[in-house]
Formats: structure tokens, C-alpha cells, sequence
């Protein structure tokens, strides 16, 4: 392990801890500010506006 010498400093009881927080923190603020500062994930969210593709239509004489 790289930073194994860490756990010297900082107690698994504490830092394990303090390390998924941090990482939860980090997690919700990045979708935070995805919904915030976006229009289509709100969209996307509250079910939106749907979208239909159409195929063209064939043309009815085909040239050789």
C-alpha cells in the first residue's frame, strides 16, 4: 500500500470514515450543480417533452 504509513497519523476509525464523506460531499455537489446549471436534466427528470423520429418517406420514383 502506498500510504501506508498514514494509518500511523490517522486512526481507520476515523480517516475510512472521513474518506467516504468527503466522497459523498463530492458526489452530490457535482449533481447538484448538473441540475442547477442545466435545462435538459430537469427536462430529462420531470419527463419532458418526447422526441419522435420520423422516417423520411421514400421518394416515389427512384432514379437509375
Amino acid at each position: 500500500m502506498i500510504y501506508s504509513k498514514m494509518w500511523c497519523v490517522v486512526k481507520p476509525s476515523v480517516g475510512i470514515p472521513v474518506f467516504i464523506a468527503a466522497v459523498a460531499v463530492a458526489s452530490f455537489s457535482v449533481h447538484l450543480a448538473l441540475t442547477l446549471n442545466t435545462s435538459w436534466v430537469k427536462n430529462f427528470l420531470n419527463g419532458g417533452t418526447k422526441v419522435v423520429a420520423v422516417a423520411p418517406a421514400a421518394d416515389a420514383a427512384v432514379k437509375k
